[in-house]
């Protein structure tokens, strides 16, 4: 099972399209696709998703919905039998590896290039391409109005503009100045304040022989 949240959810069973068509459903997946691997509670899924609605109907209906969604996830799993999404009190968790949920894997992706770019700058920008791949669109693209995932949509958009940041360091470090001129220029029109791609911006301008540029 893969869930892909870079872009509008989608969810794939051993490669084929997995279909989610009930929005409360989806809102719910998408709840604890941000909260992966932690144990949310009954009252904060209700508040995520419902807007608080915890009376006895409202704690009715979020189990419903659960059991549904596992229906959908896991249409073969016995009855009472934990699967992707577990009963853990005082809630639930969806569990998950980096390599089910693309967001996990954008981080790890992120991290491992970080951790080579000043060794080995070239393994470093493969690595950071690979992760920019992955998005699809704007992260959690159909929940962007959603108050649960405002928080986590900054947070992956942060993180890939610091990845974006990342693989100009490295094609600065591999001498690919020419390169990258006219994507940072873009990106410094875009995002004026971030001190790292204008840096980058002035260092690839300088060492073509734009001085002038570069100090302007």
């Amino acid at each position: 099972m893969e869930f892909f949240v870079l872009g509008p959810l989608r969810v794939l069973d051993a490669g084929r399209p997995v279909t989610i068509a009930a929005p409360r459903q989806r809102a719910l997946l998408a709840a604890l696709l941000v909260h992966a691997n932690e144990v949310v509670s009954t009252d904060r899924l209700l508040d995520l998703v419902w807007g608080g609605d915890d009376s006895e109907v409202g704690v009715s209906t979020l189990r419903y919905h659960i059991s549904k969604l596992r229906d959908v996830l896991e249409p073969d799993r016995e009855s009472g039998q934990d699967g992707i999404i577990s009963t853990q009190p005082p809630g639930y968790v969806l569990r998950a590896t980096p390599g089910q949920i693309d967001a996990l894997g954008l981080e790890t992706l992120v991290r491992n290039a970080r951790n080579v770019l000043a060794a080995d700058p070239g393994q470093a920008l493969k690595l950071l391409d690979e992760a920019l791949s992955m998005w699809q669109g704007a992260a959690y693209a159909d929940f962007v109005y959603e108050e649960f995932a405002r928080l986590e949509i900054l947070r992956l958009e942060e993180l890939r503009l610091a990845a974006t940041e990342d693989r100009f360091d490295a094609l600065l470090a591999l001498g690919r100045e020419l390169e990258t001129i006219s994507e940072l220029q873009a990106l410094v029109e875009a995002h004026p304040n971030r001190e790292r791609l204008t840096g980058a911006l002035m260092l690839a301008l300088y060492r073509s022989g734009r001085q002038a540029d570069a100090l302007a």
